[in-house]
């Protein structure tokens, strides 16, 4: 049998990353091509993530530059599959005890749009794009995350094709909606048996019954943002709306709070909030109706904006809590932490390609990137956890959301809102440990010793 030739290695850290995806490349060059391509989305760089700019050559010229052709061919023309690597990347990440999921994370749906132009790219066009808040010539993409107090990870991406790509525009079979993708990522991931405690999604899907039913018919646990204007059908002088429950829920001060239950959140920093979360029984919810209706606030006074939730959520009172329904809930904003990272930081929207296949297989490197930072970050000699670590929110004050978070190892994740978007903390080390690329391929170290996991609740 002929001696499978190796490819160039990469700096360590992402060479022992790398190695571990190379029996899914049959050639060579692609396994070139993954360890350059992974570089370039790494290394720190003002310019964006095109071919050229992940080779370093001039933006315009420089596109005949051997090393831009051939990262182009490597994202356009190779034979590889992104849906393999994809697996593989999950597999490493469900394997490292630092990584793998349990039933205490949750499962995030949610979409967003990155502004592209013409008219022979795959799947644009002109529609709203939700992160921008406005209609654009763009390509949309349903992505799911799961995340935990700790870690956060994309699991799966598929994009939206507007309904002029096909023939029959929304009749013809293949049109599928934003909420039918959000079902199939669901789907997806229960036969993965990916653990989670529910699916958490904003309002979007939460004002869709059928995106609803499509989890009732996965038995499986949701906590789904409603508008606060949510309503249904009710006798003319009884509760119709969920801003009505809220007002006329019987609150006179904390010492008198009537419906509202306290609830303590606490923060990374140090300090402590008091929430205050109300569950009823109206219209389709109640006890014997399977759902439950949840509002939590910081101020049932005032139900501010950005400090107030509405919430459905199929998940038991036995079995959760409305402080355990506020921390799912919660957990949702590292999806937007996510956005930022990989757009920002490793360039999901930055690719220059038309075919379906070659932005499928961007944003999976840009996935592969970004599982890297957390299996490459430092784990050695990593402050202890305590019981009073365990359920620390991390809150996005711009956008009125918070997330309970356990504190983790030093390192890991950021300490704080960045003055400008990157990885969370494990993107601190990589420049330093990329720095060999442009000099000359690292030494062989001795094999990585292994780690030592940080205490998680498990379910």
């Amino acid at each position: 049998m002929t001696k499978r030739l190796s490819a160039t290695a990469a700096p360590l850290p992402l060479e022992e990353y790398a190695a571990r995806f190379d029996d899914l490349f049959a050639r060579r060059s692609q396994r070139e091509g993954f360890r350059r391509y992974l570089e370039g989305l790494l290394l720190p760089a003002e310019r964006n993530k095109t071919a050229t700019g992940l080779a370093n050559t001039a933006p315009t010229v420089g596109a005949q530059h051997p090393r831009a052709q051939a990262l182009q061919w490597f994202l356009s023309e190779a034979t590889w599959d992104p849906a393999t690597v994809n697996t593989r990347r999950l597999a490493l990440l469900r394997s490292d005890p630092a990584t793998a999921p349990d039933g205490r994370g949750v499962l995030v749906i949610d979409e967003h749009g990155d502004r592209k132009w013409g008219r022979e790219t795959a799947h644009v066009g002109r529609q709203y794009l939700a992160n921008l808040g406005k209609t654009d010539s763009g390509v949309v993409s349903v992505t799911s995350l799961w995340a935990d107090e700790a870690v956060y990870w994309p699991v799966d991406y598929e994009p939206y094709t507007p309904q002029h790509h096909f023939a029959k525009g929304k009749a013809d079979p293949a049109f599928r909606t934003k909420l039918a993708i959000a079902g199939e990522l669901v789907t997806s991931a229960v036969e993965a048996h990916l653990p989670f405690r529910a699916v958490v999604a904003d309002s979007f899907y939460g004002e869709d019954g059928g995106f609803r039913q499509r989890l009732h018919e996965l038995a499986v646990g949701y906590v789904l943002a409603l508008k606060p204007a949510h309503t249904w059908w009710h006798q003319a002088g009884t509760v119709g709306a969920l801003w009505q429950a809220a007002e006329l829920a019987g609150w006179w001060g904390a010492a008198m709070p009537g419906a509202w239950v306290a609830v303590e959140r606490r923060f990374r920093d140090g300090h402590a909030e008091r929430w205050w979360a109300l569950a009823f029984e109206a219209g389709p919810y109640g006890p014997a109706r399977g759902r439950r209706a949840v509002v939590a606030t910081t101020d049932p006074a005032t139900l501010p904006d950005h400090g107030t939730w509405y919430l459905a959520t199929n998940l038991p009172a036995t079995d959760a809590d409305l402080a355990e329904v506020v921390r799912l809930d919660g957990l949702r904003m590292w999806v937007e932490r996510a956005d930022k990272q990989t757009k920002h930081a490793l360039g999901w929207a930055q690719y220059q390609v038309r075919a379906d296949a070659a932005i499928r297989r961007h944003w999976q490197l840009v996935c592969c990137a970004f599982a890297f930072c957390w299996w490459q970050r430092p784990t050695q000699g990593a402050a202890p956890t305590n019981e009073a670590d365990e359920e620390q929110p991390v809150a996005d004050e711009a956008a009125g959301r918070g997330g309970n978070t356990r504190r983790p190892p030093a390192a890991v994740l950021a300490g704080g809102v960045a003055r400008r978007p990157r990885v969370a903390g494990a993107l601190g080390a990589t420049p330093a440990l990329l720095a060999g690329v442009v000099v000359a391929p690292a030494a062989a170290r001795p094999a990585r010793p292994p780690r030592i996991p940080a205490s998680r609740p498990r379910a």
